[in-house]
């Protein structure tokens, strides 16, 4: 019993020894942290940012109808909230990251004792033991240093974190702030860039590809290593199987997956790159890149997403069109040789030597990149009037003789080959071609050498609704719609014709259509401008003479104004004085001139004479949708009082009682027209009267008149009668405009050659568009029209047909149709022309059966009038 009692002394004076060296170790380990907490004190961060976190997002660009159109920013990022996120994700992330991430206060216990263990045995202070919150806190706060004072300030953090976030929240957080390679922050900017899906799309195995990237993005990533990728997935799908995450009939579906990845843009749903980077431009200028590219920047365009997709259509298949005309000029190359045997029957057949194994030719495919809609495509075999051709993925598929029969050979842009009878003749096996999806069918293809542009304006207020700068943005970032200076042609002459009618002139007037033989004493040669085509009229009514687009009428018409006098004109119109030449060649369309700027000069004829400037961004949001920026619209205003908009052309103008003189008796009186911004006013440049005979003159091109047919005549099948037009080709054929409007949309189209000269903004120009010896020569009606026809069937097909009200000065008159002048008669000779009132014929023509003006019928002299 004794020594019972002493045994029970004995082990109670250990346990007491136990308890207070526990205590000691307890209190030490109190003051440790203590200690280490006061020390990192003064350095730690505040964690309440994390509340209102602002993550660096790219800025975006929509159409005005929400579609997607472009995201520029360094960092790709795509912020979900963890409801958008799916489950599978999440536990893949879990599981491969902080599989306690539910039960931990923010510090992994466990996970520490492991990493002290092996730092106190090997001395290797790499491994880690971070919590997806210890990850949060070194994202935001601290660097990836594998530092103990590193670890201890991220531990503190990671209580703080914990204490003002639910889990939820650090979660949400992370996913969206974690780097996972390539550019892409957060996993629906992963999901984007590797997959090109909506992280809603994403199959299991890409789902843990994406979850195993925290570890080593760089080296982990499916695109730089699939078999690194496939491996980590492995093990993220065997961590999710031991959790029970997944069940094994999952695993063993994902673990078979192959890794399918390449980098993918930005997952857009309109096309316009070409406006898209002129809205990138905007923004910077007015932003800096830092902020442009970093804070989510939502900018709104004023392109309608349909249109320009119609747009896009329809500059590519027009330059499909012209290329087929001149001709095929082969394949992209040969992958192996094929002898074409011609044999006595007529048939075509084909020597093959070594053609390459069906895995080998697909590989090849898999490795070449499509061209807007061109997909490569290698011929496996050629029938009499067809060929079997293999595409990407192994699709099989075969080209139709309708599809093919187009390709004569090219020789030049003047002449091509004979058409062809049999498939032979065009292709061979082993060739690398290009072809296109024709409405279901494959149609044989090539990159087109023509380069095109097409803007359409809203001519109200400038607003653009679609803009095409060439044909592929991929291939050449050149905008031509902007940068592209070009000879504009014809499509200068309503602009010399409504500079006509200030210097005297009306429809009515008569010149003569004859040709001109002018000796030019500085170059010792005679200038001989002609008509084309090469035909002459004689004496022409200034209204069929802009129909029918005569170039010696035009050059009479500026003689008899000036030179000077015009161009003080066309300035009007937003032309800069110096791209307008100060010789006669003005009037043929010498002046250099972009889409944009030609387009804005047709808005004030569409408009009823009123200068819009033209825009494309209507507003700006940041990433919280707080606006930011607002377009101030400047806008026509036709119900304005005319001192309103005379304010807005000159602000500094005084405003007086006269000047309101003869406005409706509703108009504000001269105070409130005074204040007034006159910001919110497009000014009045030329007369509303002449904006309207130059629209109605216009007119004429497409539906002509008695005895003549207009050079846009094809229009005729849009059926509008609002719709007015005028066709451009320069002397040597090297650039071709269509320019034509409704009172609602204003639309330019222009094709053309580029060449390195023109691209470095150099006016030169090399190459003509040629001719096609069956269908003859290009033209603006010919190859620039159909672009322009093909876009305005569907942007005007809802748009109701609207007349505008014709101004009060102009008066309607019977004209005899030979003379211009006023006419008695009510048969063919004459007809109804507008005039602004003062400027009709006081004369009447004198009843007789033969032109009076026929003393004056085409010789080549020199008369300007």
């Amino acid at each position: 019993m004794v020594n019972g009692s002493k045994n029970w002394g004995y082990s109670v004076s250990w346990l007491k020894k136990l308890l207070i060296i526990g205590l000691i170790g307890l209190l030490l380990g109190v003051l440790t942290v203590l200690g280490a907490y006061l020390y990192v004190k003064d350095d730690l961060p505040s964690v309440e940012a994390l509340k209102d976190v602002r993550l660096q997002t790219p800025m975006r660009v929509f159409s005005e109808d929400g579609e997607l159109i472009s995201q520029f920013g360094e960092k790709r990022r795509i912020p979900l909230k963890i409801s958008e996120m799916p489950p599978l994700l999440i536990k893949a992330v879990i599981a491969t990251e902080d599989s306690r991430f539910y039960e931990h206060p923010g510090i992994d216990i466990i996970g520490v004792f492991r990493a002290a263990s092996v730092v106190a045995t090997t001395g290797d202070y790499s491994q880690g033991a971070s919590t997806i919150t210890q990850q949060l806190a070194r994202l935001f706060f601290l660097t990836r240093e594998k530092k103990i004072i590193r670890k201890v300030k991220e531990v503190f953090l990671a209580f703080h974190i914990e204490e003002l976030l639910t889990k939820d929240e650090i979660l949400e957080l992370y996913l969206n702030r974690i780097e996972l390679g390539q550019r892409a922050f957060g996993v629906g900017a992963a999901a984007q860039v590797y997959f090109g899906k909506n992280i809603q799309d994403l199959t299991l195995s890409e789902m843990a590809i994406i979850a195993g990237l925290p570890q080593a993005p760089s080296v982990l990533n499916p695109v730089r290593s699939p078999s690194r990728a496939r491996a980590r997935r492995n093990i993220v799908l065997g961590r999710m199987l031991t959790m029970n995450f997944i069940t094994k009939a999952q695993y063993d579906e994902a673990i078979q997956a192959p890794i399918m990845s390449k980098l993918h843009g930005a997952q857009t749903t309109a096309s316009a790159p070409y406006l898209a980077e002129m809205v990138r431009q905007e923004v910077v200028a007015k932003y800096g890149e830092e902020e442009a590219y970093s804070k989510g920047f939502q900018v709104f365009t004023t392109v309608n997403s349909a249109q320009q997709a119609k747009a896009v259509d329809a500059v590519q298949n027009n330059l499909h069109a012209y290329d087929e005309r001149h001709g095929y000029r082969g394949p992209i190359r040969v992958l192996w040789p094929a002898t074409r045997v011609d044999n006595a029957d007529g048939s075509i057949s084909f020597s093959e030597e070594k053609p390459l194994s069906e895995a080998a030719m697909i590989a090849l495919l898999d490795e070449q990149d499509s061209i807007e809609k061109l997909t490569p495509a290698v011929v496996t075999a050629v029938g009499a009037q067809s060929a079997d051709i293999l595409l990407g993925g192994g699709r099989k598929a075969q080209i139709t003789w309708q599809q093919m029969h187009w390709a004569r050979p090219y020789i030049n842009q003047e002449r091509q080959g004979n058409p062809p009878k049999q498939a032979g003749q065009i292709l061979a096996p082993g060739m690398l071609i290009y072809v296109r999806d024709i409405a279901g069918e494959w149609r044989l293809s090539q990159l087109p050498q023509a380069s095109s542009a097409l803007v359409a304006m809203n001519p109200k207020d400038g607003a653009i609704r679609a803009l095409v700068g060439g044909y592929s943005f991929g291939l050449t970032q050149f905008n031509r719609v902007t940068q592209a200076n070009r000879q504009v042609g014809s499509n200068i002459k309503p602009f010399i014709y409504s500079a006509a009618l200030e210097h005297g002139y009306n429809l009515a007037s008569v010149i003569n259509d004859a040709p001109i033989h002018e000796w030019d004493e500085g170059s010792g040669q005679a200038w001989r401008p002609k008509n084309s085509p090469d035909e002459y009229d004689g004496p022409i009514r200034m209204r069929v003479a802009l129909a029918k687009s005569k170039n010696v009428v035009s050059i009479r018409l500026l003689n008899g104004m000036g030179v000077d006098n015009a161009i003080d004109h066309l300035a009007k119109f937003g032309f800069h004085r110096n791209d307008l030449p100060r010789n006669q060649t003005l009037a043929l369309g010498s002046a250099s001139l972009t889409p944009m700027e030609l387009v804005t000069g047709y808005a004030v004829f569409a408009n009823g004479g009123y200068q819009v400037k033209p825009y494309i961004i209507t507003k700006i949001l940041d990433d919280q949708n707080n606006l930011i920026y607002e377009h101030k619209q400047v806008a026509v205003c036709d119900n304005c009082p005319a001192a309103a908009v005379a304010k807005a052309a000159d602000p500094a103008a005084a405003i007086s009682e006269d000047t309101i003189g003869g406005q409706d008796a509703a108009a504000p009186g001269t105070a409130a027209i005074a204040s007034l911004d006159p910001a919110e006013y497009a000014p009045r440049v030329i007369s509303a009267e002449n904006a309207f005979l130059i629209a109605e003159a216009m007119k004429s091109a497409i539906w002509g008149g008695r005895g003549y047919e207009g050079t846009a005549a094809k229009l005729k099948s849009l059926n509008r009668h609002d719709l007015s037009g005028k066709t451009g080709t320069t002397n040597d054929v090297k650039d071709t405009w269509f320019s034509g409007f409704t009172p609602e949309l204003v639309i330019t189209s222009w094709v053309g050659f580029d060449d390195a000269e023109s691209i470095l903004g150099r006016s030169a120009w090399n190459t003509n568009l040629g001719n096609n010896q069956i269908s003859g020569s290009e033209s603006g009606a010919k190859t620039a029209m159909p672009a322009w026809q093909a876009f305005a069937e569907l942007a005007l097909a809802d748009v109701p047909e609207y007349q505008p009200p014709t101004p009060a000065g102009i008066i309607s008159v019977r004209i005899d149709r030979a003379t211009g002048l006023l006419s008695q008669t009510a048969d063919d000779s004459s007809e109804f022309e507008f005039f602004k009132q003062g400027t009709e014929p006081t004369q009447y023509a004198q009843p007789t059966t033969t032109n009076p003006l026929d003393a004056q019928k085409p010789t080549e002299i020199d008369i300007f009038r």
